[in-house]
């Protein structure tokens, strides 16, 4: 089966393909409405597209193997707040007990049928047993004390935006929160440990620069072929860690440190992409020439790519979910906030512009 790749953008999902003439559009669906991620669930060929209609709400919807229409499913919905139970954030602000987004949607374990996981806004952790048909909010996580410490960074409440469960054994799942730090448990949810240990927050007061509890990754992946290796984006610099999360160790790169996606290859721990940004409130590439960074050494050296990317005014952003690597580890997708797209088949040495229209891209994924 040829490659290809679903697009989530502001006005719709859209699948790009390979065919003879190269990397085309494919199809779209849902155009016009907010498509803000999908899944590609390789367990069942099924697909998922996550939605939000802003006023009219977040909704979800699958596409079984084969089918060419999609049908809504339930949405990962939280019970109604204890009325006398007072919850406050890291600000010390009032927490919504109601799903303001889907930002992570991951497969539970290969024997796992049917199983999923979902991160939302507001820091809620959701499971399904039954494809999306029916949600149960992780009360362990919903009802730890130290949530009440998270705090909303670039978004304005703590949200779950990257889910990595363990291919070693898939009860064995760790999460990352913007801003809650890195949470694992081994028991499929049973329980939770804080796992952030050796990041550095250092935009807040510095006697909490290392707490754990309110560090902010932007994005954490795991290598498939070494599940112990994890690398993370973080607003502050990139951190890995080489023993399943227990400590991170920080790693400099140039042009910057700052981003909000990270790729790992499936094969080779060593390796990994990012795309770097001038930090905060500028947030656009460094000196206007769009690049993506590689390690392939653990990060002890990194080579700036920039072959088929713009470099003179360039102001696109990549979001945490908008770089992704295939299977092979040979191919990457990018998508921009300015609509940009492009695939690249070496490694990222050279990247080929698909489509420069389309609408500001919020997620890619290899399906």
């Amino acid at each position: 089966m040829a490659p290809s790749v679903m697009v989530s953008t502001r006005k719709g999902l859209f699948e790009v393909a390979k065919g003879s003439r190269g990397w085309t559009v494919r199809d779209a669906h849902f155009l016009g409405d907010n498509v803000t991620l999908s899944l590609h669930d390789p367990r069942d060929g099924t697909d998922y597209a996550a939605l939000n209609h802003g006023h009219f709400g977040i909704k979800l919807h699958r596409r079984d193997k084969g089918r060419k229409g999609w049908k809504e499913i339930t949405t990962p919905a939280y019970p109604r707040k204890p009325e006398t139970l007072v919850d406050l954030d890291g600000w010390g602000k009032p927490v919504t007990w109601s799903t303001q987004l889907i930002w992570a949607l991951e497969t539970g374990g290969p024997a796992q049928r049917g199983t999923l996981w979902a991160g939302t806004m507001p820091g809620g952790l959701f499971r399904s047993i039954d494809r999306g048909e029916t949600w149960e909010l992780m009360e362990s996580l919903w009802r730890h004390p130290a949530r009440n410490k998270w705090l909303g960074g670039g978004a304005d409440i703590p949200g779950i935006h990257s889910i990595c469960v363990d291919p070693r054994e898939p009860d064995t799942i760790r999460i990352a929160v913007s801003c809650g730090g890195v949470w694992v448990t081994k028991n499929a949810g049973e329980s939770w440990v804080q796992s952030a240990h050796g990041m550095r927050f250092d935009n807040g007061p510095p006697e909490e620069a290392g707490n754990p509890d309110v560090q902010d990754p932007h994005m954490m992946v795991q290598c498939a072929s070494d599940p112990s290796t994890f690398w993370v984006q973080h607003h502050c610099g990139i951190w890995k860690s080489l023993n399943d999360g227990v400590t991170w160790s920080e790693v400099k790169a140039k042009p910057s440190s700052f981003g909000f996606a990270v790729a790992v290859h499936p094969k080779d721990p060593d390796t990994a992409w990012f795309v770097p940004g001038i930090k905060d409130e500028k947030r656009i590439p460094v000196g206007g020439s769009l690049v993506v960074t590689r390690t392939t050494d653990g990060g002890k050296t990194f080579k700036s790519l920039s072959k088929g990317l713009p470099q003179k005014h360039a102001y696109d952003v990549v979001f945490r979910h908008g770089l992704a690597v295939d299977a092979t580890g040979k191919r990457l997708v990018m998508g921009s906030t300015t609509g940009n797209l492009w695939i690249s088949e070496n490694g990222g040495d050279a990247w080929k512009l698909v489509s420069s229209n389309l609408p500001q891209v919020y997620a890619v994924r290899w399906a």
